[in-house]
């Protein structure tokens, strides 16, 4: 798997890396945050803004999270059906920002969570979904996504090979190829020591899939070393201010972080280049500044056989110099010229 296009981007090997900034809820349920948020992650330099679709009522049940006290829940001042409520992004409102995104030039997408968020996001014309690590297991959404014939990225956070094998082979019977996998741990924040980015590596091998990262580490170490073991994708959450009362603003990057990720990622992407060993440009002085050649150190006149004792190794090495590993040749070779004290033997001189 080589390379997938979206929109007007093309993701997979040798491409720049296709940075997405994950808005999630942090609209904070205003239409106006939501375009100024898209504004600024272009501004960051996002190639795409995400949010998610759902409906509370058909993601949770308030009947199975009442008698539950989990940590996730310990921060949060309402119940989980309240607290979903307050992030539901309105279905009148996709085309609203997927208009204005393509207006920005940012590609717009969301993870959907049932079945008419799907809809709704095929009839837009999105250019790609996402799975979310939550439902790798729901089979036959799965099924009904792919058979949109999209680019699918699917969050592996919390599931086993076998559940992500399972998750590649359903799609890929829909006749849907178009896979991108992203390692991801579903912990917010999640701690370096079990960010395991090599299991891109992993699912490189066993998939022959495009892979990413979804990560929810501080910073942006985990994205650049996730972009040197050859993840073509990057999703971070993004806020304007991580004070801000909602799930996903603590966790999430602001913009001034966001930027540097972006820009760091642009750089570390030049610094990886190509596999093809050279001297680069940059490099042509100091390979005659800091080579050693070989020097008479005494006044040598045309007919004088060289003896070892005649010479030393030193720098620079001009381009017309002789390198120490020809000594042996050089030795017992008589001057055809003279050479005046410290100057280098040239291959025409003997």
């Amino acid at each position: 798997m080589k390379a997938i296009k979206i929109g007007n981007k093309i993701i997979g090997e040798g491409h720049p890396t296709f940075i997405i900034a994950e808005i999630g809820s942090n609209f904070d349920g205003s239409l106006g945050r939501a375009k100024m948020l898209v504004d600024l992650a272009k501004e960051c330099g996002a190639d795409a803004v995400k949010f998610q679709s759902f409906k509370t009522e058909k993601i949770v049940s308030e009947e199975g999270f009442q008698n539950m006290k989990l940590g996730f829940q310990a921060g949060w001042k309402d119940n989980v059906t309240d607290v979903y409520k307050k992030a539901e992004f309105p279905r009148e409102w996709h085309k609203i920002l997927f208009d204005y995104a393509k207006e920005k030039g940012v590609i717009w997408f969301s993870a959907p969570y049932d079945k008419e968020a799907a809809d709704i996001m095929s009839d837009l014309g999105a250019e790609l979904y996402k799975i979310g690590s939550g439902d790798i297991s729901w089979l036959e959404m799965l099924k009904y996504i792919a058979k949109k014939n999209r680019p699918i990225l699917i969050g592996t956070g919390a599931s086993t090979l076998a559940e992500v094998d399972e998750a590649v082979k359903v799609i890929r019977e829909e006749g849907n190829d178009q896979i991108i996998l992203l390692q991801c741990v579903t912990n917010y924040p999640s701690k370096f020591e079990n960010a395991n980015i090599e299991v891109v590596r992993s699912y490189q091998k066993a998939f022959n899939t495009l892979v990413g990262y979804s990560d929810h580490t501080p910073g942006h170490v985990v994205p650049l070393g996730a972009v040197t073991l050859g993840c073509c994708i990057i999703e971070k959450h993004f806020t304007d201010d991580r004070t801000r009362e909602g799930p996903d603003h603590p966790h999430a990057m602001n913009p001034k972080e966001f930027k540097e990720m972006v820009d760091n990622i642009r750089l570390l992407e030049k610094a990886l280049g190509s596999p093809v060993k050279d001297i680069y440009p940059e490099e042509r002085e100091t390979v005659i500044l800091q080579r050693r050649c070989l020097r008479v150190n005494k006044y040598m006149k045309k007919g004088d056989q060289i003896k070892e004792e005649d010479i030393n190794i030193l720098r620079p090495a001009p381009k017309d110099s002789i390198y120490p590993k020809y000594k042996e040749f050089i030795i017992g070779k008589i001057l055809k010229e003279d050479i005046t004290k410290g100057n280098h033997i040239k291959w025409k001189n003997v």
